[in-house]
């Protein structure tokens, strides 16, 4: 029997505000954080829509702070601050035996963007910019706030990056090497020139985005953080932390077909290793937060997927994408709905996939939540992350 892993915290910045209560009244309720894109920076755009959060960094840090800080860095620290006191944790009495891996799709990309304005305008440029752009730039702003000086690591496998980071977290408790891992992503590129990147990939909706949905034409973009705190359950129970639920499993595959297009085959095997890694089976999952980006080709090939999984247990799961509500946030879209997740587990409520018209005959049917949220009496699900490059991540949690 491998080692019990424990979540005893959990904190986001979503487009829902600050805080897992905002998510998850947001997921639940199936209300959506939609933002205009407005202002002449957009003008070029065709999407005017995001899942933005109201974020200012001058309410959480002082200019000089400020300064050595992309937005992805910030999102980051501010969820990383709730998972932290919610887990009534001090990881700087940790010492080695703590791991923080933070994943990202792109990193600073809001400064990225701000040097090349600088370089074709002839100004001076960030001389921070380097430290503010790189990837492990969260991890490392994380580690320095909270004293973390154990393992660190950054994750990069695009909408996977943060699937990646918490199930890494679960493989090195289990290993031995640590005791906790504090774990999750950070991105924020609701910005002008990588809003006209993804409109070029033809993947963004300009209307609102509708997983599983027949009519669905693409995602809608989002930025925020998502963070948890994982620790043995022998020793969260031995301090007295909450235990807000378990992780019980991950299971990861690659493709190698595609950079783009999904292959419902391997995602079904990252979904099948994820269940034996728990030592389950297709029928002890309640729920299943699905990847569901509501791109055309995407959620056929997930829909799929689940089909090779489950069989003839599939009528009997619930499964749904939150997307909708937050925005898909690329590297921090794992753990924001890793959290979503967690809490419909503990809430016995599975929240819906808004915006939902009708089935769509070229998919393989699937109760999608439509519209309204529905009871679930299981207490073990699964959330997907099926990233651009074929990085397919699955993990399976349980309630507390």
């Amino acid at each position: 029997m491998s080692v019990a892993v424990a979540i005893t915290g959990m904190g986001c910045v979503t487009a829902a505000g600050l805080g897992v209560d905002a998510l998850w009244q947001a997921a639940r309720d199936g209300d959506p954080k939609v933002s205009r894109l407005e202002g002449d920076e957009f003008a070029r755009s065709h999407v005017k829509i995001a899942a933005r959060a109201p974020f200012d960094m001058a309410d959480h840090f002082t200019p000089n702070q400020a300064r050595t800080l992309d937005r992805f860095s910030a999102l980051a620290i501010v969820a990383a601050k709730e998972a932290i006191e919610a887990a009534r944790a001090e990881p700087r009495e940790w010492g080695d035996r703590v791991a923080l891996i933070i994943g990202t799709g792109i990193g600073g990309i809001e400064t990225t963007a701000s040097m090349y304005g600088s370089f074709t305008s002839g100004t001076r440029g960030d001389p921070m910019a380097i430290p503010k752009i790189m990837p492990n730039a969260a991890a490392c702003q994380v580690a320095m706030a909270f004293g973390i000086t154990g393992t660190l690591l950054a994750t990069a496998g695009a909408c996977s990056s943060s699937a990646q980071a918490i199930g890494l977290g679960l493989q090195l408790i289990r290993a031995g090497i640590v005791d906790r891992a504090i774990v999750g992503g950070s991105e924020a590129m609701v910005i002008p020139s990588s809003m006209l990147a993804w409109e070029m990939l033809r993947v963004l909706t300009p209307t609102a985005q509708r997983p599983f949905s027949k009519g669905r034409d693409g995602m809608m973009m989002g930025e925020g953080a998502g963070v948890l705190v994982l620790e043995r359950l022998d020793l969260a129970q031995e301090r007295g932390a909450p235990i807000v639920g378990m992780l019980r499993g991950y299971g990861t595959t690659s493709d190698a077909k595609d950079l783009l297009r999904a292959d419902p085959v391997r995602s079904s095997a990252a979904i099948s290793r994820a269940l034996a890694d728990a030592e389950l089976a297709p029928s002890d999952i309640a729920y299943c937060n699905a990847h569901g980006t509501g791109t055309i080709a995407n959620d056929v090939a997930e829909a799929e997927a689940l089909s090779l999984v489950f069989g003839e247990s599939l009528p009997n799961l619930a499964v749904s994408s939150t997307k909708p509500v937050h925005g898909h946030l690329i590297g921090a879209a794992g753990a924001v709905e890793a959290i979503v997740t967690v809490k419909a587990l503990n809430e016995g409520i599975a929240p819906p996939t808004i915006n939902f018209l009708e089935p769509d005959p070229a998919m393989h049917p699937i109760n999608c939540v439509p519209n309204t949220a529905q009871p679930i009496s299981g207490k073990i699900g699964i959330s997907n992350s099926f990233a651009f490059g074929g990085i397919n991540c699955s993990l399976v949690f349980s309630a507390a």
